[in-house]
């Protein structure tokens, strides 16, 4: 009788042990969860600065993605997670790259035609200045001056113009390829 309550205690010994570590890896397990899931909010919150910059900027896409990349290398899990839930990649998807570049060539000949425009004046003053002064070598200077100023900043413009948009390109090759 002694054998049968020692095994019945035993028993339940036995039972209850499993129970409560049934209960401890579910609890480890949700624990382990809810710590993913903070990760995975906290490099949202780190991301959303790059989306909202790269939407008024599409340069931020070049100093975000390089960022995002290395992020994505030392958190794949939780960049799993967070692609999986936005249904996209984040922070810039083959669609937001594309955006970018969009808005990146429609920003340049914004500026280029407020340029034309802006330096069709000054040539306009500088050519008046020419026909109503009696020193017509000072105001062909101004009016070369002018010219040339025209020229040296439609440079500098066209050269970061074409280096942000071949930036932009190659990573727009590298998310479709």
């Amino acid at each position: 009788m002694l054998t049968l309550v020692a095994a019945a205690t035993g028993a339940a010994v036995v039972a209850a042990v499993w129970i409560a570590g049934a209960r401890i890896g579910r609890e480890l397990a949700a624990a382990r969860d809810d710590a993913a899931r903070a990760r995975a909010l906290t490099i949202l919150q780190m991301l959303t600065p790059a989306i909202t910059a790269a939407q008024s900027d599409p340069r931020a896409v070049l100093v975000w993605q390089p960022i995002a990349r290395t992020m994505r290398g030392l958190c794949p899990d939780e960049f799993t997670r967070i692609d999986r839930a936005a249904g996209m990649t984040l922070p810039f998807d083959a669609d937001r790259l594309q955006n970018a570049h969009a808005r990146w060539t429609a920003d340049w000949l914004a500026w280029e035609r407020a340029h034309d425009a802006e330096y069709k004046g000054k040539a306009a003053v500088a050519e008046a200045a020419l026909a109503a002064s009696g020193n017509a070598v000072a105001a062909r200077v101004n009016a070369d001056a002018v010219e040339r100023e025209k020229l040296d900043l439609y440079q500098r413009k066209y050269e970061e113009y074409i280096r942000i948009a071949k930036a932009l390109q190659a990573l727009q090759e590298s998310k479709t390829s």
